[in-house]
This record gives C-alpha cells, sequence and structure tokens, in this order.
C-alpha cells in the first residue's frame, strides 16, 4: 500500500537572512548557537551597471540647476535600463546554453538556477574542493575529488536533463555541508531524472585521510547551517504480492532430470493445464522389441493435448519399430523418428496430436562418443491459471558418456502480480521479496526483465524464486509478502574492498564492513530525502556511523522552528553494515516510505531513550542481521567473546544480556509507528524498550524522560513476520550504569529490570494510560507473535498465525510492586497451524506433520514444542471477542488454542477473565494445562500448578462462570467439577483469590497446603525465589470460604505476611499454620498502600478454642491448637476491591504473624492435623448448567489485513469426484462468508456474488453441461461477479465446460476430459484476470481438497459505482494526528 500524499514540500529558492539559497533557521539549541552570518546577503538575480561618479558642484541658476538634474536623471535611467537589459540577456543567453536544448526553464528545478555556473571539476582523488561564498556551481560532468566541501553559502547542484541521460557519478573521501552551504540533487517538485551516483571512497586503516573528529571517514556530513535536499524519480518504494509464488514458480514444482546410460527412449508425459508430470518411463528401443510395442501402445492411449518429451540415452533404434516410428510420427508430428540413426542424439517436445506445428524437436550425430554438442528441444507454455513455464529435453554424447534429460521449469517466466501499480520499476532494476516462512533467510532478490505482457501491476523476474512467497490472506490472516523495490536514480554508496580487512570485526564478518555513512547534525539548514538509494553504507567497527544518522539534532519538526519538517521518504537502504536510520536524540522527525534490507545491527534505531513524537510511516524492515556495536545487537558468539566493556573475567549471558536485534528498536514509547512492517529479524521485529534513565551523549544533559512511565504513542496497523525471537517485544531495559565488580555486566546491555506502566503526564500518581496497539498482523515468527509486558495495554483487532506462541501478556509485576493493572486483547483472531505451509529450507530447521490436513510443513522451534495461541502467564489479563482455528495437537506435539507459560514459578490470577470466545471445529484443543515430558520438564513449578482462568459466559467449556483448574490441584477443586480430561484440567464453580505468603528467616524451604476437603491432596510449593534466599514468597490461588492448614519441610519460619490478593469485599479463608507446641505469637493487621505505606494497625486476640474462633470469625482473633501444633486466623477482605487492582480501595490488606519458639522442629503438622481436620468435598457455588454455543462469541471480522479499509468476502469450495463419494465424504458445498450452499446430487453449483457488496445474487444447480448452462454462462451472469463454480460426480458435458471459465478469468480452455472434479473462482466483468482467481483440476478421479479465498470487495478494477461514503483512511488520518 503505497501512499502518495507526502509531507509539506519544499521550496527550493527561497532567499535566506544569511545569503544562502533554500536557507531556512533551525532552531537555537541551548549548547550551540547557530553560526553567524558569514555570507553578504546573495546577489540580485539581474545585473545592475556601476552608478555614476558624482558631478562636480557649479553655482547656476536654478532653472539651469533642474535643467542639469533631470539630464543626469534621464542618463541614469538610460545607463540603468543598459544594463539591466544587457544583464538580463547575458544571463538568458548562459542559462539557455548551459541547458539541453528544448528544455523549458522551470523554477523548481535547481538544476535551472540562473545563478549557477557549469562546473567540471575533473578526475583527481588528491585533489581537496572547498565551495564557498559566491560560488554557485552546477555539476555537469562525473568528477573524483580527494574531497568537497561546501559552506558560506556555497551551492552544488548535479545538472539533470529532460530525457534523463545525464548521468554523473561523484567519488570522493567526503563530503561536508555547513554554514550556508548546500547541496541539491533534484527538488520535491522537480524530481532528478537522471542517474546521480556519490561514491564514498576510503579504507579505515587508510591514514593519509585525515580522520575528521566528528564524522570520521567516508561521510556524507551536515553541520549547523548545511542544506541537503535530494530528490529522485517518484517510485511506488514497496507493495505486497497479491498472488502467492510457490517455490520455483509453478505450483507443481519444477523437475529436472539428468542420467548417464539411460539407454532407448526416455519419456515423460505432462499435463498441459498445470504441468504436472503424469508418466516417467523408459523403454529401452535398443535392445527389446517388446518396450517399442509399450511405447506405441502408452502414445495411443494418451489423451489428446498433453505434453510428450522425448529424449534417447545412448542408442534406441536398433528394435524401434516401424510402428511405433509411425506413431510418433503422426501423433507427435515428428519428422526425425524415421531416420533416426544408431547412437543419434535426439530430443523431441511435443503436444500429442499437434500436428507438426507442435513438436520441437533436435538431433547431433554421434562420432567417436562424441555429439559435438547437445541434442536440445524446448516449447513454452501456460498453465490455466497464466503460468508460463517451459519443457526441455535433451540427449548428448559428453566424454564419451551418453547423457538424456528433462526440465520442466519457469526460470525467467515468473511474473509477479502486486498490489499496487509498479509500471514506474523498471527493467534490470532489483528488487526483493520478503519471506513469509519462519526463516527471514528466504527474502531472495532479483533482477526485473523486460515484460510487453504485463499489466501495470505486474513484473517480471529474471531467474525463479527458490521458495514460497505467500500473495494472500490464509485462514484469514494477511500473509502477503512485502516485494521492495531496491532501486532508485539517486545512489549514495561505498566503495568496498574485496574482503574484511583490517580492525572490521573480520571474526565475524567476512566481507568489508567499512561502507560510507551520512550524518546530520543539530541546527542544520534544511534536510529532506526522497527516493535515494544507500547502498554499502553503515561502518561496523565505528559507532556512530551508519546509513543516515540524526545526530543530536532535537526538535526537527516546526517545534525546532523548521517550516519545513524534516524527513526521509521512499528511501532504499541496503547491504548495510550498520543499522538503517538512527534517530539520536531527535525529536519530530518523519520517515516514511523506507525499505531497509540486509542491514547489521538494529535497523530503525531509536538511541538514547529521549528521543519522542518521531512518526514511522510505511515502512518496511527485512533481512535484520546481529551486529557488534551494542550487546543487543549481537548474538550468542559475539556476546562471549566481545568482552571489552565488561568487568575483568565475567563472561555474558547471551540469553539474558543479549540476542536483542529488531528492525524497529523504539527506544521510548512516545513515537509513532503506523502500517510498518518488520519482515525477518534475527530477533525481534519491533521491540520497545525502556530506559531507566537517558543514556549515550545525552546523559544528564536532558531532562529524563520516565519512559516506562510515558504514554504509548500510536500503534496502528503494522505487521511482523519471519522474526526469530518474537514479533512484537513491549519489556526489558538496558543497563544504565558501567560495569563494576558489584555489577559486572557491559553498559547497555539488557537489563530486566524496567516494566511499562504508562501513566498520564509520566505521573505515576496520576490515572493510568491504557497503550493501544491496534491491527497488529503477526506471523509466522518462531517463538513468539508478541510479548507484551506491562500495563494498562490492550490489543484490538488484530490476527496472529503460525507462531509458537501467539500472543502473551505479562503484569507489570505483582503486589506490592504493581498495584494491579489490565492487559486486554479483543476483536482479534489466533490461526495455529495455517494453510501456508511453509518451504523446507532457508534455514528453517523442521519440517515434520501437522495442521488441519496433516500435510508436510514448516515448524517453530521444535516439531515437538507445544504450539499456543493465547498464553497465560500471570494476569490478569481479559480475552474477549476473538476466535481461535486450527489449533490440532499432534503425535509429536501438544496444539492448543490457549495455554499457559512453561516452566512457571510465578504467580497467575484468578482474574484471567475469557468470554465471547469462538473455537472453529478445527480447534480441536481449546486449552491445555501440561504434562510432565520434553518442554513442560516436571510441570511441577508453582505457577505450573495454580494455572487457573475465569470462563466468564461459558464459551470456553459450555459452563458459564466457571474456572478452568489443572486436574491435579485440590486446592481449587471440589465435588462437582467436571473434568477435562483432553485439557488436563477440569471446570469449578466457586470464588477463588490468593494468599500472597511472604516467610523471613528460613533457607531452603518448601510449603505444603491441604485443603481440609481433601486432606490426601495437598499442594506443595517451593516458592519463587532462590532455595538458598532466607526470605521466600508462595502465592497459593485458594478457593474461597474454606479452610486449608499450611506446612513447612523445615522448622517454620518466624515471620510471616499473608497479603490479601484479588480478595473481593467478604471473601474469606480459614487458615491453620503448623508451629511447635511452645511457641509464642504476636499477630497484628494493616493495610499496605505503596504511597502511604502502612496504616490500620491492629493486634489480633486469641481466643480459647476453634469453636469459638468459627463463631467469632469476623473478629480479629486467632487459636493456636498445641494439640496438633496448628495457629489458626481467618483473613478477610474488610474492603473492597477497585477495577483491576491487586488489593482493596484502601491498600493491601495484611496479616502479620511474628512467632517464638525455643524449638526446631520440623513445622510439618499433618499426621496431627488429619484425619481430625478432614472434611467431606463439597462445592461453595454449585455448578451452573451448560449452555449451548455462543452465536455472537468470537471476532466480528472474518479476514485481518493490512488493508483495514477494505472488506473481503471468504468463500470455501468443495467439489467431490466419483472416487471421494465412493469414500463415502457426502459434503460438496460453496461457503460466502457464513452462508452455506450445497451440491446434493451429480451436477455442477454456481454461486454468484456482488464484487461491489459481497451480496449473493444467484444461486444455480445444473445436473449437466447443457444449453441452459450455456446460455447462463453467457448471458445469465451478472456484471461485476464474483464466479464460484463446484462440480459433484462426472456429469454429463464435463469436458466442454473449460471453454466458457476463458471469459470469467482462466488463461485458456482447460481440458477437462478424464478429470475428476473441478473448483473454480473467477470474475464476470474485466477483460484482466483476477488474482485471486484460479483453476483447480482433480487428476483421474481425486478430488480437490477445500479450496478457500477471501476476495477483496470494491477494488477499483471491478468498476464499482462511487460509494455515496468513501471508507476513512484511518492510517491517514493517524499521520496527520501525529505530524500536527
Amino acid at each position: 500500500m503505497q501512499v502518495n500524499n507526502g509531507p509539506g514540500r519544499l521550496p527550493v529558492f527561497v532567499p535566506s537572512s544569511n545569503g544562502s539559497t533554500g536557507y531556512t533557521p533551525g532552531r537555537v539549541a541551548p549548547v550551540r548557537s547557530p553560526p553567524p552570518t558569514k555570507a553578504p546577503p546573495p546577489p540580485p538575480l539581474k545585473t545592475l551597471a556601476p552608478p555614476p561618479s558624482h558631478p562636480v558642484a557649479f553655482h547656476l541658476s536654478e532653472a539651469q540647476s533642474q535643467r542639469e538634474h533631470a539630464q543626469n536623471r534621464q542618463r541614469k535611467n538610460t545607463y540603468i535600463c543598459t544594463g539591466v537589459s544587457l544583464g538580463a540577456l547575458l544571463l538568458t543567453l548562459i542559462l539557455v546554453l548551459s541547458l539541453t536544448s528544448g528544455e523549458v526553464i522551470d523554477e523548481n528545478c535547481p538544476d535551472h538556477n540562473p545563478r549557477l555556473s557549469n562546473w567540471r571539476p575533473g578526475q583527481d582523488l588528491k585533489k581537496a574542493v572547498v565551495v564557498g561564498r559566491g560560488e554557485h556551481f552546477r555539476l555537469v560532468a562525473s568528477a573524483t575529488l580527494k574531497s568537497l566541501t561546501i559552506q558560506s553559502g556555497g551551492m552544488v547542484v548535479f545538472a539533470d536533463n529532460k530525457d534523463g541521460s545525464r548521468n554523473i557519478t561523484l567519488r570522493t573521501h567526503y563530503i561536508l555541508i555547513e554554514d550556508g552551504g548546500a547541496l541539491y540533487i533534484g527538488g520535491p517538485k522537480c524530481r532528478y531524472r537522471s542517474q546521480a551516483t556519490i561514491s564514498l571512497v576510503g579504507r579505515s586503516d587508510d591514514t593519509s585521510i585525515p580522520e575528521d573528529p566528528i564524522f570520521g571517514r567516508k561521510f556524507v556530513g551536515v553541520r549547523a547551517g548545511g542544506i541537503l535536499e535530494l530528490h529522485g524519480l517518484e517510485r511506488t518504494s514497496w507493495t505486497f504480492l497479491s498472488r502467492t509464488v510457490p517455490a520455483t514458480g509453478l505450483n507443481n514444482a519444477s523437475y529436472g532430470f539428468e542420467k548417464n546410460f539411460s539407454r532407448g527412449i526416455n519419456l515423460r508425459v505432462l499435463d498441459q493445464d498445470s504441468g504436472a508430470r503424469l508418466y516417467t518411463e523408459r523403454f529401452d528401443t535398443h535392445e527389446l522389441f517388446n518396450d517399442s510395442k509399450r511405447l506405441d501402445q502408452l502414445l495411443k492411449s494418451l489423451p489428446a493435448g498433453r505434453i510428450v518429451t522425448l529424449a534417447v540415452g545412448d542408442s534406441a533404434v536398433k528394435s524401434l519399430l516401424e510402428d511405433t516410428k509411425n506413431t510418433i510420427q503422426e501423433l507427435l508430428g515428428s519428422t526425425y523418428v524415421k531416420d533416426l540413426k544408431y547412437r543419434q542424439a535426439w530430443a523431441l517436445v511435443s503436444i500429442l496430436g499437434g500436428g507438426n506445428g507442435s513438436c520441437t524437436e533436435d538431433t547431433r550425430e554421434h562420432e567417436n562418443h562424441d555429439t559435438g554438442g547437445r541434442a536440445l528441444a524446448r516449447r513454452d507454455f501456460v498453465t490455466v491459471d497464466g503460468v508460463r513455464f517451459s519443457v526441455s529435453a535433451y540427449s548428448e554424447w559428453r566424454n564419451g558418456f551418453p547423457i538424456s534429460g528433462f526440465q520442466v521449469d519457469a526460470v525467467d517466466q515468473v511474473v509477479l502480480t502486486l498490489q499496487d501499480d509498479v509500471s514506474s520499476w523498471r527493467p534490470g532494476e532489483r528488487i526483493v521479496v520478503a519471506s513469509t516462512d519462519y526463516s527471514m533467510h528466504q527474502a531472495e532478490e532479483f533482477t526485473l526483465l523486460p515484460c510487453p505482457h504485463c499489466t501495470k501491476r505486474q513484473v517480471l523476474i529474471q531467474g525463479k524464486p527458490q521458495f514460497t512467497h505467500m500473495g494472500e490472506i490464509v485462514d484469514g490472516v494477511d500473509m502477503r509478502a512485502e516485494v521492495a523495490l531496491l532501486s532508485r536514480n539517486i545512489l549514495i554508496q561505498g566503495e568496498m574492498e574485496r574482503s574484511c580487512y583490517a580492525n572490521n570485526w573480520c571474526q565475524y564478518f567476512s566481507h568489508d564492513t567499512f561502507g560510507g555513512h551520512v550524518k546530520i547534525l543539530r541546527n542544520f539548514s534544511s534536510v529532506h530525502l526522497s527516493q535515494v538509494e544507500l547502498k554499502n553504507m553503515g561502518q561496523q567497527a565505528v559507532r556512530g556511523s551508519y546509513p543516515i544518522h540524526f545526530h543530536l539534532c532535537e526538535d526537527v519538526d516546526q517545534r525546532g522552528g523548521y517550516s519545513q519538517p524534516t524527513y526521509l521518504d521512499s528511501l532504499s537502504i541496503h547491504h548495510s553494515f550498520s543499522r538503517c536510520v538512527a534517530i539520536h536524540a531527535t525529536n519530530g522527525l518523519l520517515v516514511r516510505d523506507t525499505v531497509a534490507h540486509d542491514t547489521l545491527g538494529h535497523c530503525f534505531f531509536l538511541e538514547d531513550g529521549t528521543e519522542q513524537r518521531n512518526t514511522f510511516f510505511h515502512n518496511l524492515g527485512l533481512v535484520t542481521r546481529p551486529g557488534t556495536i551494542l550487546p543487543t545487537d549481537r548474538n550468542d558468539t559475539m556476546c562471549t567473546e566481545i568482552r571489552d566493556r565488561v568487568h575483568k573475567g565475567y563472561i555474558p549471558s547471551p540469553a539474558t544480556e543479549c540476542k536483542a536485534v529488531s528492525t524497529f528498536w523504539i527506544a521510548n514509547p512516545n513515537n509513532n509507528l503506523i502500517n510498518n512492517a518488520a519482515a525477518g529479524s534475527q530477533d525481534a521485529g519491533i521491540w520497545y524498550i525502556f530506559h531507566s534513565s537517558s543514556t549515550g551523549d545525552t546523559h544528564g544533559l536532558v531532562p529524563e524522560t520516565k519512559a516506562e512511565l510515558t504514554p504509548l504513542g500510536i500503534f496502528y496497523n503494522n505487521r511482523v513476520h519471519s522474526n526469530f525471537k518474537a514479533g512484537l517485544f513491549i519489556d526489558k531495559g538496558v543497563k544504565t550504569t558501567n560495569a563494576t565488580a558489584t555489577d559486572p555486566r557491559e553498559y547497555l546491555c539488557l537489563d530486566n529490570s524496567a516494566r511499562f506502566r504508562p501513566h498520564e503526564n509520566a505521573d505515576p500518581n496520576k490515572p493510568r494510560v491504557a497503550a493501544l496497539i491496534d491491527t497488529l498482523i503477526s506471523f509466522k515468527n518462531n517463538d513468539m507473535g508478541a510479548w507484551i509486558r506491562g500495563g494498562d495495554i490492550i490489543v484490538q483487532n488484530s490476527g496472529f498465525a503460525d507462531n509458537g506462541v501467539g500472543l502473551s501478556f505479562a503484569s507489570d509485576g505483582s503486589y506490592p510492586k504493581d498495584a494491579g493493572s489490565s492487559q486486554e486483547v479483543s476483536e482479534s483472531l489466533f490461526v495455529g497451524e495455517s494453510k501456508n505451509y511453509g518451504s523446507n529450507g532457508g534455514q528453517n530447521k523442521y519440517w515434520g506433520l501437522g495442521g488441519v490436513d496433516g500435510k508436510n510443513r514448516t515448524l517453530p522451534r521444535n516439531k515437538t514444542f507445544p504450539i499456543r495461541g493465547f498464553q497465560i502467564y500471570d494476569g490478569p489479563v481479559r480475552l474477549l471477542r476473538s476466535t481461535f482455528k486450527s489449533y490440532i495437537p499432534t503425535s509429536e506435539r501438544f496444539t492448543s488454542a490457549v495455554g499457559f507459560n512453561l516452566k512457571n514459578v510465578w504467580q497467575l490470577t484468578p482474574r484471567n477473565n475469557l468470554s465471547s470466545v469462538s473455537f472453529l471445529p478445527s480447534a480441536t484443543l481449546k486449552a491445555f494445562f501440561g504434562r510432565p515430558g520434553q518442554w513442560f520438564e516436571g510441570n511441577d513449578l508453582d505457577g505450573d500448578k495454580n494455572s487457573i482462568f475465569h470462563d466468564v459466559d461459558g464459551s470456553v467449556s459450555g459452563f458459564p462462570d466457571t474456572y478452568a483448574v489443572r486436574a491435579d490441584n485440590y486446592l481449587v477443586r471440589h465435588s462437582e467439577c467436571v473434568s477435562m480430561p483432553q485439557w488436563n484440567g477440569y471446570m469449578c464453580s466457586g470464588r477463588y483469590a490468593q494468599v500472597y505468603i511472604k516467610t523471613q528467616g528460613v533457607p531452603n524451604l518448601s510449603l505444603s497446603i491441604i485443603r481440609d476437603d481433601y486432606s490426601d491432596k495437598p499442594l506443595v510449593l517451593r516458592g519463587i525465589n532462590n532455595q538458598g534466599a532466607l526470605s521466600q514468597q508462595y502465592q497459593p490461588v485458594l478457593m474461597m470460604s474454606k479452610s486449608y492448614t499450611l506446612h513447612w519441610n523445615r522448622e517454620a519460619p518466624k515471620e510471616i505476611v499473608l497479603s490479601l490478593v484479588n480478595f473481593n469485599l467478604g471473601d474469606w479463608a480459614l487458615l491453620g499454620l503448623c508451629y511447635p507446641p511452645d511457641t509464642v505469637f504476636q499477630v497484628i493487621s494493616d493495610i499496605y498502600d505503596r504511597q502511604s505505606k502502612f496504616d490500620g494497625m491492629e493486634d489480633y486476640g486469641s481466643v480459647s478454642s476453634l469453636t469459638d474462633l468459627e463463631k467469632r470469625s469476623l473478629d480479629r482473633k486467632y487459636f493456636f491448637d498445641k494439640s496438633t501444633g496448628l495457629l489458626w486466623l481467618y483473613v478477610r477482605a474488610r474492603y473492597g476491591r477497585d477495577g483491576h487492582s491487586y488489593c482493596s480501595i484502601r491498600g493491601c490488606e495484611r496479616v502479620k504473624i511474628m512467632a517464638t519458639t525455643s524449638t526446631k522442629q520440623t513445622g510439618n503438622c499433618t499426621s496431627a492435623a488429619y484425619p481430625k481436620h478432614s472434611r467431606e468435598p463439597s462445592a461453595v457455588v454449585p455448578m451452573p448448567r451448560p449452555v449451548q454455543s455462543c452465536s455472537r462469541c468470537g471476532a466480528s471480522k472474518l479476514a485481518f489485513s493490512s488493508d483495514p479499509t477494505i472488506s473481503y468476502l471468504q468463500t470455501q469450495i468443495k467439489s467431490l469426484s466419483i472416487a471421494e463419494e465412493q469414500n463415502n465424504d457426502t459434503q460438496a458445498f460453496i461457503t460466502v462468508n457464513d452462508k452455506q450452499f450445497h451440491l446434493t446430487k451429480t451436477g455442477f453449483l454456481m454461486v454468484c456474488v456482488d464484487a461491489c457488496t459481497g451480496k449473493v445474487t444467484k444461486q444455480s444447480l445444473f445436473p449437466k453441461m447443457d444449453a441452459k448452462m450455456e446460455q447462463h454462462f453467457k448471458s445469465g451472469i451478472p456484471a461485476r461477479s464474483i464466479v464460484l463454480l463446484a462440480s459433484r460426480g462426472q456429469p454429463e458435458g464435463f469436458a466442454s465446460v473449460g471453454q466458457y471459465l476463458v471469459a470469467l478469468g482462466a488463461a485458456k480452455v482447460a481440458d477437462l476430459q478424464g478429470k475428476g472434479s473441478l473448483v473454480f473462482f473467477g470474475f464476470h466483468g474485466s477483460p484482466t484476470p483476477q488474482p485471486w482467481g484460479t483453476l483447480q483440476i482433480s487428476q483421474g478421479q481425486e478430488g480437490v481438497v477445500l479450496q478457500e479465498r477471501y476476495i477483496p470487495l470494491s477494488m477499483e478494477e471491478y468498476n464499482c459505482p462511487p460509494p455515496t461514503d468513501p471508507p476513512l483512511r484511518r492510517d491517514l488520518e493517524l499521520l496527520r494526528k501525529a505530524l500536527s
């Protein structure tokens, strides 16, 4: 989706106060003032003659004096007019002569400026040039310079011409622009048409070139007052595939065969409509007459139209019968077969029954075991879907060996069908097609070929794709591959050495990584770059040398005094050696329509955590590889080997300190991301990282931004796929202190201390501000589709497919750090294993069976990895109005729609609520609590055991207002719970909350909790802290209104704090804690509030019996039963909760127990407590009756697309062949959205849908292909109709249907003779086939599996009437908001 209405345009010729054309002063920075005015005012455009000298004063009469004055004035005016005329004429002549003949002067074109003089500086790499005051040059020829400095109002403009043939290359070590100096190549309203190249030369170890203290080497640098304006031809920067391109270009895959000594005639028979190989056979017609007969019989049995290829291996004539020769001649049109000689090489490609005109054949004479070349036959064909392919057969003798072979492929014939108009893309230019699989390395680069038959939305590529690239919505999620143009007609590149050298991290990179770079400093006058290619840029060994680097520029929009805000538009940054666009202490920059491919380190990079209000609009980044500069850039090897900034011998941990390289590295949430695509990174696509304080050059110089508390900027319609760690990652910070003995980790390594908790004005005392993630498309990410920590956070209108884990929330923390926040996902779709099967290869490691149809496919993480759609970690989370599909476990792995974080030591809240959720039939495992084994290990950590969620309305289990709990957790079960054995869980009614138990003073302490209802089923918790810690925390979920006893594996702790978490008003539990009989207690209650700390402190008094305690349950009392060693007390919520807070409106209600004893016996009182306190299991809240399926549950949308304004029609066609009917398959139908039309008898079913409104206009049944059906094809289909056609059985006239499908989009008349069934998606009303159209035909009596297409409605090519209310472009509205 290319968006063309760009930012405000920059006027080209605007005289400025300091004398430089186009100069617009920036805001005065507090650290450095703008440069003083050095250049004089610009000369006027008209040349003035010098004024005459003053006349000598004479004493004349007044009249004479007046006459003399009038004469002098007249002479003066005459001189002035003459001078002006001559000057204007001279300037006009100069300008006309300097421009190409016939070119019209355009004031918007920088090279048309009349003050410019032509400049040819020559070729001298030792020549340093300074263009200064009064020098305005038009560069008209290629040049080589040591350096170019433009300053003091000087100007250099690249010359251009009308036909774009004036190609100029400037080679230099560096270009420095400062103090009113300006470099122009084209303008916003006068695009540069020729090819302009700036090549930055030099090696990192070349000491003969002085290194600039700020810019270094090999750079384009812009200092204060500098102007850099580069504007290439307007092109579509990137778009989407709109039709899937299979690996090799053919759905049936390319075929190649070559063999020595394959004696006789080798034969291949192909289907002419698909290229599918039907027969593979060798006939030894040299030795065996019977093989000659078999060949004759086979050829006569084939239906006309089949593609037949023959190739001789060794020799084929000795036993080749005359009848067989006649058959080959008559059926295949051969002219050589009759005269075929001993060991003569012969190859043939023909259409059976097509006559001589359809036959291509070739022979080569055999002499001395050589044929002096290859007998090669080749013909081109096209499938019914319009895919072109070639079939080749060859035969030869080479080096004494007979060789024969076949090739079926689409080399140099693969056409990419794209979403947008790409007629501006030219043959010879380079494009990249993104991966749509788990591995980013399946991205492929291609060169464009001339294509006379292509439409404006198609291009022809050289070669063929190695991998499949999706071009459609699959199972409701937009998985179309991004396709980007890498070439531009303005190129800035680094000239590179052939291999790595010197200190450029050659241990990690075999290639040279010392590229060029562009660096802009504060107080520049004007910087706007559009349609510029940057290749071989960035310097891996030099921090701060990036392809484009805004360095400490502060505000670069209106806030900074720039009337024309700074922007980067439609850049192509590829094969970069250090980042893509680095924004460092710079605010308000617009980066739009920019492509960044194959780069090292974080790509779109916010550096210090202070950068705000920057807008990334419709950018694409793909193949983001690890780099060395920051710990977060590095992979495992780099992380452990680069240790120059850690303390002494410390070895970093890659998993926790490094391995975070991201396509979008967002160090402050107050930035805007709209319509972007992160299409493949070694770690993450988009990573929001949080700096606890400013870092780098800005540390201590700017006000702290409190990134963790700052509300999120705009996040709308972004897509993330083919990333290894996560598509979207919102979590963690960076270490903001240097390495010390106490903390030996490197500065700026990953740190786990940050939590995103946005508040109004970044003030924790003000209300929370929900962060909105709106319209995220996330697919084929190995680990996580999205990992989001913090609160409040809302995800909506999003699609997740084929991720290891679709979406996982993690809370801000837990009591007492987190007062309680919420996380919500709504109106979203989760797909476990889609029909995007992927391609085996391209660094995809795992390939195995899976999905609804059980086919081979690429897999995330491992064949056995438990795929989950929505993962519950802690909470509270809310999942509502969302849909799950294609979650089917296999014998090798558990695949569940809802699951839990693996090996979880943390707490889970019973406030994890699921409601209005829809599970399609293909989601067979709705939820899963895990089992001991691979990935789950023992499945026995505290969080594993306390797994729970609330099925609010029964849309998950069928039981409303019940809780899904783990099967072996008897703290939360009761006798009426319903078993869900496939889940390893139960559904239970009741009220649930948590008791946060904190102990002090005893290490290696485990807690055993027993509910009196199930006295033989204890739950053992080991705590969330290290086992050796003196302080430990346990967070069990308890059923309210029940009694429990607590026991220890060592001596009872001397201090215990019980905090009531997620208790509602009146909730209670009776607890008995085990202590030695001689223990003396002090029990107090208080309320802990994070702001005012402790309040409401009150002592507990003792009572004489448990019965007395039960009678006084509302009082603060306790009873110590010395006979059992149990200290009994009630924990009860005396205040209500508000919203999602963990604690009450007053704060967290707590009970603190301080115990004094001289005994060190083990604190386990189980044998004394039971069976004395055992009770019969019972339900406090009865189980509800089951409910029927929820008709209004699930997401309201069927398709989740990166074009949210487009509505899609979900269509399905299932046909039936005779063989399928014989196998008891009875279902043949066409589905349009939620409406299904059945085909119950032999015949055809046609459904017509209005392509503008999506309404079904006709459904027609035809028992056979007769005159009635023919007439319907010709005149019965309404205009602008989507046409869906299914078949059942073998109706009469089946073979003749193909001719009528051409007008509806088939590329040719399909041969349906002997075929089993067909499925057709077509369109009536356009001569150009639609990209979603297809004709699927089964071979023989086989069937076509169910076909699904998501068809866009109201497209331009449908010629729909203009809508009364055009859909709003929300992305453009948000862009305007971001820039306002």
